[in-house]
């Protein structure tokens, strides 16, 4: 069975580059290096799509063109069993992280995440695979620093500063990685892999 994998965001220009875009915006940018660039958009499932297959493997890309609060409504019309949900994968900003980590989960709670809190509430299940980049500053010492609560919403739709860009780099690569991994070995191999990073 194919992966499916999902990049998280809201649609329009106006939100490219932003924080909470940056799992829509690796996911296009991931497909643009492995030559998948026939992106269609699916009037049922209200989003774009494309198919191919890299290093052996076969995925379908989806970039919902709902927005965020409304992902879950993109991905209801493909799943009808649990077996099907579980090759889902989808990549997301996270809060919880500080900006250069990215973390793969599997089973979690969507920990105040609008888009993942509508994708589990659409699919009635928790159980696909989370590549999570983290987005918020840190501390000298690396931990999370995430923004008052008053500022979150302008923190997520505000842009990717320039000196954020060395790290971005870094990210993409990772999630690419975390892909690769996912479709020729499974997601165990990709979890194994980069959460020991």
């Amino acid at each position: 069975m194919s992966f499916i994998i999902v990049g998280l965001g809201n649609p329009g220009e106006e939100y490219i580059g932003t924080r909470h875009n940056v799992g829509r915006d690796l996911l296009m940018s991931f497909a643009k290096k492995e030559g998948i660039d026939n992106w269609k958009f699916d009037k049922k499932l209200k989003a774009q799509v494309t198919k191919g297959a890299f290093l052996g493997g076969r995925a379908h890309l989806i970039l919902p063109e709902t927005f965020m609060n409304n992902s879950g409504l993109a991905l209801k019309p493909l799943f009808d069993t649990q077996k099907k949900i579980s090759y889902l994968a989808v990549v997301q900003d996270e809060l919880d992280l500080p900006l250069g980590k990215v973390k793969l989960s599997y089973g979690s709670s969507a920990g105040g995440h609008n888009g993942i809190g509508s994708i589990q509430k659409a699919l009635k299940s928790k159980d696909f695979l989370r590549i999570r980049i983290g987005i918020s500053p840190s501390t000298a010492s690396g931990k999370t620093k995430k923004p008052d609560s008053e500022k979150v919403v302008d923190f997520v739709i505000g842009k990717f500063k320039k000196s954020d860009e060395d790290t971005l780099k870094k990210i993409k690569k990772t999630v690419a990685r975390a892909l690769e991994l996912l479709v020729t070995e499974g997601k165990d191999a990709a979890m194994n892999e980069i959460n020991s990073k």
